[in-house]
Parts: structure tokens; sequence; C-alpha cells
């Protein structure tokens, strides 16, 4: 849980966490320009920014998936990513090296069957980080880039795979090297680059 990771980072001695709940699914774009103006009173400016809030939807075909569904996966897994990124970076734009990472899957770079609105979503995502990156390069510090996280132990995956041992995938602590990597300095001058973190 977020209060979990704000005590571990707390306990670690480093700078006080800011923690803020805010709800992808019912959001509407003056919210997300709302949440930026807190945040740019809070803290000034943004280093980094990570997408990795997704909801999976029906696995089913695309003749037989709700539109509803659809409609919800694509809210959530685009929308709000697209008006998140949006509202937060002006204040990107402020750091003399910003990231931005999504988290994309391997349905998002090959197309499955059964996987319609997940497939489609991270289709997308990587469409934006790509857009993104090209829009930034050369005229911004802010960098774009996504990362397919590959079969971790996850509640989504266990959604996704029930009859999968989730002991033989790794926990999602051990995959984060590429996504600190990322955020990370050493990441510096890479934009527009789809990478796996397996």
């Amino acid at each position: 849980s977020l209060a979990q990771v704000h005590d571990e980072i707390k306990a670690a001695g480093q700078p006080q966490p800011l923690v803020i709940p805010f709800d992808l699914q019912s959001a509407d774009p003056a919210q997300y320009h709302a949440l930026a103006t807190m945040i740019e009173r809070t803290v000034g400016r943004l280093d980094g920014l990570l997408h990795n809030a997704s909801i999976i939807g029906p696995r089913t075909s695309v003749e037989h998936l709700p539109g509803e569904d659809f409609m919800e996966v694509m809210h959530v897994n685009v929308n709000a990513t697209f008006m998140l990124t949006q509202a937060l970076l002006p204040l990107l734009q402020r750091s003399e090296d910003a990231s931005i990472a999504f988290t994309s899957s391997s349905v998002g770079r090959k197309g499955r069957a059964q996987w319609g609105a997940y497939g489609v979503s991270k289709f997308a995502t990587e469409g934006l980080m790509q857009t993104l990156a090209d829009e930034l390069e050369g005229v911004s510090t802010v960098r774009a880039n996504s990362i397919n996280p590959g079969a971790t132990r996850t509640g989504m995956r266990a959604q996704a795979y029930p009859d999968e041992n989730p002991q033989n995938n790794p926990a999602p602590e051990e995959i984060m090297p590429v996504y600190l990597y990322l955020m990370g300095p050493d990441s510096k001058g890479i934009n527009g680059q789809a990478l796996n973190a397996q």
C-alpha cells in the first residue's frame, strides 16, 4: 500500500514523501489540473513521473468484449495517463533532468488474442510515450520511455493467469532496477525507448 511505502521511505531516512490519493477512474481534466496546482504549491517541481496504474478488464475476444468494459480500461489505462502527463508536464519541465516512465506490456507491443481492452490500451500507452518523446527530443530536459515488466508476481498477473504458480515469477521489487535506472540520472539522454524489465 502507499502508506507502507511512505513508512519505508521515512524509515530509510529519505525526505518526507508526499502521498496524494487520487481516483483515476472518476477524475475529470479540471481535477488533474487542481492536482498539479497542489503539487506545485507543495514541492515546486517534479523530477519524475511513473505511470503504473492499470486495470486488466475482461480477457475475452473482441467480438464478446462489452463496450462498457473496453471504455473503462481505456479510461484508466490511457485517458488518465494522458491527462496526468499533460497536467504535470509543466512541473517536470522545471527540473534539470526529469523522466516519465510508462508501464507497458508485451501485449501492447504485439497483439494477442483475448487481450482486447488491455492490449489495445498498452498499444496506446506505447504510442503516447513515442509521441511525447519525439515532442520533447532536443527541446526539453524531460525524457519519456516505457517498460514492459514481464511476468511479475502481482494481483493483476494472478487475475490474468489464475492457474499459474506465482512463485515462478519475480516479485515486483526484483524488477525495480530497470525502473530506478529510467527514473534516475544514469538514463539521461535515453528517450523514446521501449525497454524490458526481464
